[in-house]
């Protein structure tokens, strides 16, 4: 089965926009990790986006990263699941929804009703990313 996936390590997080109850983390770009059925072989792609949390809080914990700035990487969770150093290309989940994105030294922490993935335009090709070879993006 072909999959896609945003690839949270190295992946820049441009912004967090609160709107009302809505929290919008804008990635400008985000890596998008293809991988087609049959193939040992994965490309790797960039494209703009935002990870669109709604009747959401965002954690006042900790003060937010000065952005925009690399993500290392965290969580993205929809109800039961909960997606490591990624995730999933579509997404759209009513139920419960977070993430725990790391910054440097801060974790950007949002709580939600519902999460959606929205992607601007289309994915541009970076390189195919081989088996045993190490990708020099987001290094």
């Amino acid at each position: 089965m072909d999959s896609t996936s945003i690839e949270l390590p190295g992946s820049q997080i441009a912004a967090v926009v609160v709107d009302g109850d809505e929290v919008s983390i804008r990635f400008e770009p985000a890596y998008v990790i293809k991988t087609m059925t049959g193939s040992v072989e994965r490309t790797r792609w960039w494209q703009n986006g935002a990870l669109v949390f709604s009747d959401a809080e965002l954690a006042d914990d900790e003060p937010l990263p000065t952005l925009p700035a690399r993500c290392n990487g965290g969580d993205v969770g929809e109800n039961v699941y909960t997606y490591r150093d990624m995730i999933p290309v579509p997404l759209q989940s009513h139920g419960r929804a977070h993430c725990a994105l790391k910054v440097g030294d801060a974790t950007i922490r949002v709580t939600a009703a519902a999460v959606r993935l929205v992607m601007e335009d289309v994915p541009r090709y970076i390189e195919h990313i081989r088996p045993g070879t190490v990708s020099q993006e987001g290094s």
